[in-house]
């Protein structure tokens, strides 16, 4: 059970973060500062600076809704028995990704922007960046042991290298950059990816 105080605090917060999200969509990341998201959350300065020291903590706590999404794609279960079992799972983990980050189009570029922008969220950027990185390691390691997978290359440069190859069309979708449509991206990209890493041995 949470206290009068606890729940006027989460309730503070809640409403800050609220108008922060606001702001950035109308003004973008570099256009905001703290007295736009303070002025739109009706409250004091010494009352947003007990839950944030900069805007950047803003976008921070703001993304971390849209990565937990992201990290539950990245987290389903890999445990195929045959090539074509993986090279499935494969297609539909780039789709759900891919899908996601149209979903959240308009908040990604608001992400987008800040990486180029702010030091903080490029450092919070790359910490999401090892994280997917790792998991995709995990899975081809399992790929190999089960010998699925070429033996002879390294899961963590192969990983590393196929989320990078996701995040340069995820960003190529969301600025509307890409002259294929998503579904030709998919297929294109888990073709290559996957005769790669699942070619005979």
């Amino acid at each position: 059970m949470i206290n009068t105080r606890q729940k006027q605090a989460i309730e503070t917060k809640k409403k800050l973060l609220k108008a922060a999200e606001a702001v950035f969509f109308e003004q973008g990341f570099q256009q905001t500062t703290i007295r736009h998201i303070i002025s739109r959350a009706q409250t004091g300065y010494g009352t947003a600076y007990v839950y944030f020291k900069n805007k950047d903590d803003f976008l921070i706590e703001l993304m971390k809704e849209v990565m937990e999404q992201f990290y539950e794609v990245a987290s389903l279960p890999f445990t195929p028995s045959t090539k074509k079992e993986a090279q499935d799972l494969i297609v539909n983990q780039v789709r759900l990704f891919l899908s996601l980050a149209m979903e959240r189009k308009e908040f990604m570029r608001i992400i987008k922007e800040a990486i180029g922008n702010s030091p903080v969220i490029e450092a919070n950027w790359q910490n999401i960046r090892d994280r997917f990185i790792s998991s995709i390691t995990q899975d081809i390691l399992y790929a190999q042991s089960k010998s699925l997978a070429n033996p002879q290359l390294i899961p963590s440069l192969v990983a590393r290298s196929w989320f990078y190859t996701n995040e340069m069309f995820m960003w190529e979708l969301i600025n509307g950059d890409s002259a294929e449509s998503m579904e030709e991206i998919i297929q294109h990209m888990t073709v290559i990816y996957t005769n790669g890493l699942y070619s005979s041995h």
